[in-house]
Protein backbone atom coordinates (compact mmCIF):
# COMPACT_ATOMS: atom_id res chain seq x y z
CA UNK A 1 0.00 0.00 0.00
CA UNK A 2 1.13 3.93 -0.84
CA UNK A 3 2.35 5.28 2.32
CA UNK A 4 -0.54 7.87 3.02
CA UNK A 5 -2.60 4.34 2.93
CA UNK A 6 -0.52 2.89 5.14
CA UNK A 7 -0.55 5.93 7.41
CA UNK A 8 -4.72 6.41 7.68
CA UNK A 9 -4.90 3.09 8.50
CA UNK A 10 -2.46 3.17 11.36
CA UNK A 11 -4.08 6.52 12.64
CA UNK A 12 -6.92 4.97 12.62
CA UNK A 13 -6.74 2.25 14.19
CA UNK A 14 -4.00 3.56 17.39
CA UNK A 15 -7.13 6.50 17.13
CA UNK A 16 -9.47 4.63 18.27
CA UNK A 17 -8.18 2.78 21.32
CA UNK A 18 -6.89 6.15 22.77
CA UNK A 19 -8.77 8.55 25.12
CA UNK A 20 -11.24 5.81 25.82
CA UNK A 21 -12.54 6.23 21.98
CA UNK A 22 -13.68 9.60 22.30
CA UNK A 23 -10.27 10.82 20.19
CA UNK A 24 -9.91 9.94 16.32
CA UNK A 25 -6.64 11.21 14.97
CA UNK A 26 -4.57 11.82 11.71
CA UNK A 27 -1.06 12.62 11.44
CA UNK A 28 0.46 14.50 8.05
CA UNK A 29 4.31 13.86 7.18
CA UNK A 30 5.60 16.06 4.08
CA UNK A 31 9.41 15.78 2.93
CA UNK A 32 9.63 19.20 1.80
CA UNK A 33 13.41 19.06 1.85
CA UNK A 34 16.34 16.37 1.78
CA UNK A 35 17.22 18.03 5.41
CA UNK A 36 13.23 18.51 6.47
CA UNK A 37 10.39 16.90 7.15
CA UNK A 38 7.30 18.22 8.61
CA UNK A 39 4.03 16.96 10.60
CA UNK A 40 0.87 17.77 11.26
CA UNK A 41 -1.81 16.35 13.62
CA UNK A 42 -5.60 16.79 13.67
CA UNK A 43 -7.55 15.24 16.29
CA UNK A 44 -10.89 15.11 16.81
CA UNK A 45 -12.88 14.92 19.96
CA UNK A 46 -15.50 13.24 18.78
CA UNK A 47 -18.10 14.37 21.92
CA UNK A 48 -17.91 17.94 21.26
CA UNK A 49 -17.97 17.73 17.50
CA UNK A 50 -14.41 19.73 17.68
CA UNK A 51 -11.41 19.29 15.37
CA UNK A 52 -8.11 19.88 16.86
CA UNK A 53 -4.89 21.50 14.68
CA UNK A 54 -1.36 22.56 15.68
CA UNK A 55 -0.31 24.79 11.94
CA UNK A 56 -2.09 23.47 9.17
CA UNK A 57 -5.17 26.27 9.53
CA UNK A 58 -5.27 30.01 11.25
CA UNK A 59 -7.56 32.44 11.16
CA UNK A 60 -7.10 36.15 11.98
CA UNK A 61 -9.45 38.66 12.57
CA UNK A 62 -9.06 42.52 13.49
CA UNK A 63 -8.97 42.70 16.93
CA UNK A 64 -6.07 41.39 19.19
CA UNK A 65 -7.00 38.16 20.88
CA UNK A 66 -7.94 38.57 24.49
CA UNK A 67 -4.86 36.96 25.53
CA UNK A 68 -2.81 39.80 23.79
CA UNK A 69 -5.17 42.29 26.52
CA UNK A 70 -4.76 40.11 29.48
CA UNK A 71 -1.04 41.67 30.81
CA UNK A 72 0.51 44.37 30.54
CA UNK A 73 3.29 42.96 28.79
CA UNK A 74 1.80 41.80 26.06
CA UNK A 75 -0.15 45.11 25.70
CA UNK A 76 3.27 46.80 25.71
CA UNK A 77 4.03 44.71 22.64
CA UNK A 78 0.87 45.69 20.60
CA UNK A 79 2.02 49.70 21.27
CA UNK A 80 6.10 48.77 20.68
CA UNK A 81 4.71 47.27 16.55
CA UNK A 82 1.96 50.48 16.63
CA UNK A 83 4.20 53.10 16.16
CA UNK A 84 5.27 54.58 12.88
CA UNK A 85 8.48 56.69 14.01
CA UNK A 86 11.54 55.72 16.77
CA UNK A 87 10.60 59.09 18.29
CA UNK A 88 6.71 58.66 18.08
CA UNK A 89 4.61 58.27 21.91
CA UNK A 90 1.35 56.55 21.13
CA UNK A 91 -1.15 56.33 23.89
CA UNK A 92 -3.07 53.05 24.66
CA UNK A 93 -6.54 53.07 23.03
CA UNK A 94 -8.36 50.19 21.11
CA UNK A 95 -7.40 51.85 17.80
CA UNK A 96 -3.32 51.65 18.66
CA UNK A 97 -3.68 48.27 19.78
CA UNK A 98 -5.31 47.12 16.35
CA UNK A 99 -2.76 48.41 14.93
CA UNK A 100 0.04 46.91 16.82
CA UNK A 101 -1.83 44.04 15.76
CA UNK A 102 -2.12 43.63 12.50
CA UNK A 103 1.88 44.42 11.95
CA UNK A 104 2.58 41.89 14.46
CA UNK A 105 0.24 39.68 12.61
CA UNK A 106 2.22 40.24 9.26
CA UNK A 107 5.15 39.96 10.62
CA UNK A 108 4.23 36.42 11.89
CA UNK A 109 3.43 35.11 8.91
CA UNK A 110 5.50 36.95 6.35
CA UNK A 111 8.65 37.63 7.98
CA UNK A 112 9.52 40.79 6.10
CA UNK A 113 5.68 41.82 5.19
CA UNK A 114 5.83 44.13 1.64
CA UNK A 115 4.37 47.48 3.81
CA UNK A 116 7.77 46.98 6.16
CA UNK A 117 10.43 49.51 5.67
CA UNK A 118 14.04 49.47 7.08
CA UNK A 119 15.17 52.37 8.77
CA UNK A 120 18.67 53.61 7.96
CA UNK A 121 20.89 52.19 11.37
CA UNK A 122 22.23 55.76 11.47
CA UNK A 123 18.46 57.06 12.31
CA UNK A 124 17.14 53.93 14.78
CA UNK A 125 20.74 54.28 16.92
CA UNK A 126 20.84 57.79 16.85
CA UNK A 127 17.37 57.88 18.24
CA UNK A 128 17.09 55.15 20.79
CA UNK A 129 18.65 56.92 23.73
CA UNK A 130 15.75 59.72 22.97
CA UNK A 131 12.77 57.51 22.93
CA UNK A 132 10.09 58.79 24.61
CA UNK A 133 8.60 55.96 25.53
CA UNK A 134 11.77 53.62 27.64
CA UNK A 135 9.01 51.70 29.12
CA UNK A 136 8.48 49.81 26.05
CA UNK A 137 11.96 48.12 25.95
CA UNK A 138 14.71 47.16 23.53
CA UNK A 139 16.71 49.81 24.96
CA UNK A 140 14.82 52.22 22.55
CA UNK A 141 15.35 51.05 19.55
CA UNK A 142 13.20 50.52 16.65
CA UNK A 143 14.77 49.57 13.26
CA UNK A 144 11.88 49.96 11.42
CA UNK A 145 8.54 51.72 10.28
CA UNK A 146 5.27 50.81 8.18
CA UNK A 147 3.81 51.86 4.99
CA UNK A 148 0.32 53.90 5.09
CA UNK A 149 -0.75 50.68 2.95
CA UNK A 150 -0.58 47.93 6.19
CA UNK A 151 -4.06 47.87 6.76
CA UNK A 152 -4.68 47.35 2.90
CA UNK A 153 -2.16 44.33 3.51
CA UNK A 154 -3.54 43.03 7.27
CA UNK A 155 -7.00 43.21 5.32
CA UNK A 156 -5.89 40.95 2.15
CA UNK A 157 -3.94 38.41 5.17
CA UNK A 158 -6.96 38.59 7.13
CA UNK A 159 -10.14 38.56 5.05
CA UNK A 160 -12.53 39.32 7.76
CA UNK A 161 -11.09 35.93 9.73
CA UNK A 162 -11.56 33.76 6.66
CA UNK A 163 -9.36 30.13 7.63
CA UNK A 164 -6.41 29.77 5.41
CA UNK A 165 -3.07 27.85 5.45
CA UNK A 166 -0.07 30.09 6.55
CA UNK A 167 2.26 30.98 3.36
CA UNK A 168 5.04 29.17 5.09
CA UNK A 169 2.80 25.73 5.27
CA UNK A 170 0.96 26.17 2.27
CA UNK A 171 5.26 26.49 0.68
CA UNK A 172 6.17 23.10 2.51
CA UNK A 173 2.85 20.93 1.86
CA UNK A 174 3.07 22.20 -2.39
CA UNK A 175 6.14 19.64 -1.82
CA UNK A 176 3.82 16.91 -0.88
CA UNK A 177 0.69 17.68 -2.84
CA UNK A 178 -0.50 13.69 -2.65
CA UNK A 179 0.33 13.25 1.27
CA UNK A 180 -1.41 16.62 1.79
CA UNK A 181 -4.47 15.89 -0.74
CA UNK A 182 -4.30 12.17 1.35
CA UNK A 183 -4.96 13.93 5.03
CA UNK A 184 -7.28 17.01 4.28
CA UNK A 185 -9.50 14.65 2.58
CA UNK A 186 -9.18 11.77 5.59
CA UNK A 187 -9.88 14.77 8.07
CA UNK A 188 -12.75 16.26 5.94
CA UNK A 189 -14.37 12.96 6.24
CA UNK A 190 -14.69 13.51 10.14
CA UNK A 191 -17.70 15.26 11.52
CA UNK A 192 -17.05 18.30 13.41
CA UNK A 193 -18.86 21.80 13.87
CA UNK A 194 -15.39 23.73 15.12
CA UNK A 195 -12.37 24.03 14.64
CA UNK A 196 -9.51 24.78 17.06
CA UNK A 197 -5.61 25.84 15.80
CA UNK A 198 -2.98 26.19 18.38
CA UNK A 199 -2.45 29.72 16.90
CA UNK A 200 -4.16 33.00 16.32
CA UNK A 201 -8.29 32.97 16.66
CA UNK A 202 -10.02 29.95 18.04
CA UNK A 203 -12.42 28.30 18.15
CA UNK A 204 -13.60 28.83 14.72
CA UNK A 205 -17.27 27.76 13.30
CA UNK A 206 -15.52 25.80 10.58
CA UNK A 207 -17.03 21.84 9.26
CA UNK A 208 -15.45 19.51 6.69
CA UNK A 209 -16.71 21.15 3.62
CA UNK A 210 -14.49 24.87 4.87
CA UNK A 211 -11.77 23.15 6.07
CA UNK A 212 -11.55 21.30 2.47
CA UNK A 213 -12.28 24.33 0.46
CA UNK A 214 -9.13 25.90 2.65
CA UNK A 215 -6.24 23.75 1.18
CA UNK A 216 -8.09 24.40 -2.65
CA UNK A 217 -4.68 25.07 -4.04
CA UNK A 218 -3.72 21.23 -3.97
CA UNK A 219 -7.10 20.36 -6.50
CA UNK A 220 -6.05 23.68 -8.30
CA UNK A 221 -2.68 22.36 -8.85
CA UNK A 222 -1.47 25.94 -8.05
CA UNK A 223 0.78 27.64 -5.55
CA UNK A 224 -1.84 30.72 -5.50
CA UNK A 225 -2.79 32.67 -2.37
CA UNK A 226 -5.33 35.60 -1.18
CA UNK A 227 -2.41 37.41 0.52
CA UNK A 228 -0.44 40.37 -1.53
CA UNK A 229 2.17 39.51 -3.30
CA UNK A 230 4.59 42.09 -2.09
CA UNK A 231 4.14 40.07 1.17
CA UNK A 232 4.70 36.23 0.32
CA UNK A 233 7.63 38.20 -1.96
CA UNK A 234 10.57 38.12 0.34
CA UNK A 235 9.26 34.11 1.67
CA UNK A 236 9.62 33.25 -2.69
CA UNK A 237 12.67 34.84 -2.83
CA UNK A 238 14.41 33.74 0.11
CA UNK A 239 14.01 29.99 -0.85
CA UNK A 240 14.79 30.20 -4.24
CA UNK A 241 17.90 31.50 -2.86
CA UNK A 242 18.82 28.84 -0.49
CA UNK A 243 21.89 26.58 -0.80
CA UNK A 244 21.69 23.03 -2.27
CA UNK A 245 22.12 21.17 1.21
CA UNK A 246 18.73 23.37 2.39
CA UNK A 247 16.74 23.83 -0.91
CA UNK A 248 13.45 22.77 -1.43
CA UNK A 249 12.03 19.79 -3.92
CA UNK A 250 10.33 21.26 -6.79
CA UNK A 251 6.75 21.37 -6.52
CA UNK A 252 4.39 20.72 -9.79
CA UNK A 253 2.21 23.60 -8.08
CA UNK A 254 5.12 26.45 -8.74
CA UNK A 255 6.26 29.16 -6.72
CA UNK A 256 3.94 30.71 -4.20
CA UNK A 257 1.84 33.97 -5.91
CA UNK A 258 -0.39 36.64 -3.97
CA UNK A 259 -2.53 38.83 -5.31
CA UNK A 260 -0.84 42.41 -6.49
CA UNK A 261 -2.03 45.18 -4.14
CA UNK A 262 0.29 47.83 -4.82
CA UNK A 263 1.74 48.29 -1.65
Amino acid sequence: PSTAASSTAASSAFGSALFGGEFEFEVLTAKASRESVYQEAAFLHKPSRTLLLCDAVISTSAEPPPILLSEPEYRRALLYHARDDPLEKVEESPAVLRKGWERIALFANFFMPGSLVTLETGAWLSAAPRTPMPELGWGGVLPFSWKASTSKAFDAFSAGGRPAVAPIIQIILSRAPEQASAWVQRVASWDFVSVVPAHFDAPLAVGPKEFASTFDFLAKGTNEVRFCDEDVLFLREALEGLPPNLALFDTPLGSLRGQRCDL
